[in-house]
């Protein structure tokens, strides 16, 4: 974004700025006209068919549920357009709040920081595993090895390089903080997430990109030793939590676009998440 001062000295220059183009455009069409057919290559984009987009991302605000212990956010307004001519405000927040990747770094001493994360490994295949009936009558559930295997035996083996997301249908108590967390009278939570289980298959015999949740944590919200997190993320890969909208998406065929934030020395950070297919 531009200084005020930048915009004034801008304005004064308008004059000679139209000359320029004046000149330029000239000089351009001549140059063009010079140009013979054989010389012009035209270029064309490379064509991506998709029919469906789904944001697989809550909307981030001062109210968005949060890990019992982290800071709340703050959304300060900095400038507004009736002051300073434009708008803009001053955001503060822990990496790990709305949804979210966590890096490798996050749980693992030497692992790689989300701006180092390889692009190729942010375009991913998607596999959604469904355990929403099952997280609906007993929110300690987890993703387990045999989910896995009887997503496989439906839809076919999960591709590497893969997202593999899981759907406990939690999204829908986003709205609502204590559903969301799920605290019991001793302080601990309870909601879905992957078993160590099911994450060292993915990892070692699908080697998979990463893995999401529509919860608050990679690991069951009763874990105490997030073997998950220390694990998976220790192996080189990610993890994304507070997925939103997974119940709208199918369970094989979407590739997702993992918009992770490129922070120096990052552990994670909010994400947009986009499936198509």
């Amino acid at each position: 974004m531009c200084p005020p001062k930048f915009f004034e000295h801008m304005a004064g220059q308008a004059t000679s700025r139209r000359d320029f183009f004046k000149f330029g455009l000239g000089a351009a069409a001549a140059t063009a006209t010079a140009l013979t057919a054989t010389q012009v290559r035209p270029t064309f984009a490379q064509s991506v068919s998709f029919n469906n987009v789904a944001d697989l991302t809550h909307i981030f605000g001062t109210n968005t549920p949060l890990y019992p212990g982290s800071p709340e956010p703050s959304i300060n307004i900095h400038v507004t357009i009736e002051a300073n001519g434009f708008y803009g405000n001053i955001l503060q927040y822990w990496e790990h709040t709305g949804t979210h990747m966590d890096a490798p770094a996050h749980f693992a001493v030497g692992g790689i920081y989300v701006d180092q994360i390889a692009p190729s490994a942010l375009v991913v295949p998607i596999a959604v595993i469904d355990i929403s009936a099952r997280a609906a009558v007993d929110p300690d559930t987890v993703v387990t090895l045999d989910d896995i295997l009887a997503y496989e035996q439906q839809y076919g083996t999960i591709p590497e390089n893969a997202g593999v997301f899981m759907n406990s249908g939690w999204a829908s108590r986003f709205n609502s903080i204590p559903a969301f967390v799920n605290l019991d009278g001793d302080g601990i939570q309870h909601y879905p997430g992957f078993s160590r289980e099911a994450t060292d298959f993915l990892e070692a015999q699908r080697n998979i990109a990463g893995i999401g949740v529509d919860t608050l944590s990679l690991d069951p919200g009763n874990s105490m030793t997030f073997d998950v997190h220390v694990n998976f993320l220790g192996s080189g890969r990610w993890g994304l939590e507070n997925l939103a909208n997974l119940n709208q998406i199918p369970p094989s065929g979407a590739t997702a676009f993992v918009g992770a934030p490129k922070v120096a020395t990052g552990s994670g950070g909010p994400t947009r998440v986009l499936a198509v297919w």
